[in-house]
């Protein structure tokens, strides 16, 4: 992609980090009609990890952020600024200066971004404009989701999918370029295929003033639909971020999807006709995390070992909104 301002972006560190408590499908089967078989042959899905008071959206950005500082090898008062990508965030005002005050970045400007399960993808072209323009020069993104605070636990369409965790990394500026190419599609005349709505409930302040509350529903999703976008739009804007690198499939090291649901995640590798040993997924163990779940399974293939220095790495988030993005990088500086 060419670099107008001279300023290149590297993605230096990683960290991640999920709640204690696992619920696995044997145990969701006491709360509605399912089964083991059904979930993990139409999802993939064997657990998710749910967050339990005292744990919170910022006790798990937070350690994810210490550990992508560290791995930077940087300080925290070296970060110029946080995003922080949510859509459950502990304060509906904003989420990230909670984190910037618990990490000690007190140079660091700190904001929330909101693009559900796209966040992360979203947040990763974001932060490389602030970098590329010379404004700043350490960037923290983090994308982190409770989505079990928000799921009907008896509605087996949508409570056997999420999980709570998150996932950061640091982008520095750099002399090369390593974000080689993105693209980013939102579609809001598909909203209604997957959201997280207003409950239009009221309180009487005065005898003809009604004063809408703030509720929301849970979480409401037409899978088929979902499912039906993803696997056409997901390998579509995929290409259009390798067009922008000006690279071939064959080119790709490894392929990150969101971690929705099993089914997709092949269905995209096939359509691409990437191989599946260079497919990185761990939704069998987390579900869907939303904006966290790119970030947490980079972190955990690099502790792993899979990922390693100037590798390139495909990566699609794709969700509510609708909302869709890609982005084609190369791994350290």
């Amino acid at each position: 992609m060419q670099n107008l301002f001279n300023h290149g972006v590297a993605i230096t560190g990683s960290g991640s980090a999920v709640p204690a408590t696992a619920l696995d499908n044997q145990t969701l089967t006491q709360l509605v009609e399912t089964s083991d078989e059904w979930i993990s042959t139409r999802t993939g899905i064997s657990q998710r990890q749910l967050a339990l008071p005292p744990e919170s959206l910022t006790t798990l950005a937070t350690e994810a952020s210490k550990q992508a500082i560290a791995a930077a090898g940087i300080q925290a008062e070296d970060i110029d600024l946080i995003l922080l990508a949510t859509s459950t965030p502990d304060d509906l005002f904003g989420n990230a200066c909670r984190v910037q005050a618990e990490i000690g970045a007190y140079k660091a400007v700190a904001f929330d971004l909101t693009a559900a399960c796209s966040g992360f993808v979203f947040g990763l072209v974001t932060a490389a404009q602030f970098l590329r323009t010379g404004a700043y020069q350490n960037v923290l993104l983090i994308g982190a989701d409770i989505l079990s605070r928000w799921v009907d636990w008896q509605d087996r369409r949508t409570c056997i999918l999420f999980g709570d965790g998150a996932g950061a990394v640091v982008l520095q500026a750099n002399s090369s370029d390593r974000l080689l190419g993105f693209a980013l599609k939102s579609d809001g005349t598909q909203n209604h295929f997957l959201n997280l709505g207003y409950q239009g409930t009221t309180e009487q302040i005065t005898p003809e003033i009604q004063v809408p509350t703030g509720k929301y529903h849970p979480i409401s999703m037409n899978g088929k639909e979902v499912y039906r976008f993803a696997v056409q739009k997901v390998p579509e804007i995929i290409d259009k971020a390798l067009f922008q690198a000006n690279l071939t499939v064959d080119k790709i090291d490894w392929l990150i999807l969101h971690q929705a649901n099993q089914r997709i995640i092949n269905a995209v590798a096939d359509r691409l006709k990437i191989p599946e040993h260079k497919v990185i997924s761990n939704v069998a163990h987390y579900g869907n995390t939303s904006a966290a779940s790119i970030p947490l399974a980079l972190d955990e293939a690099i502790k792993q070992g899979k990922i390693k220095p100037d590798d390139i790495i495909a990566t699609s988030g794709f969700g509510a909104g609708l909302s869709w993005g890609a982005a084609i990088f190369q791994w350290g500086k």
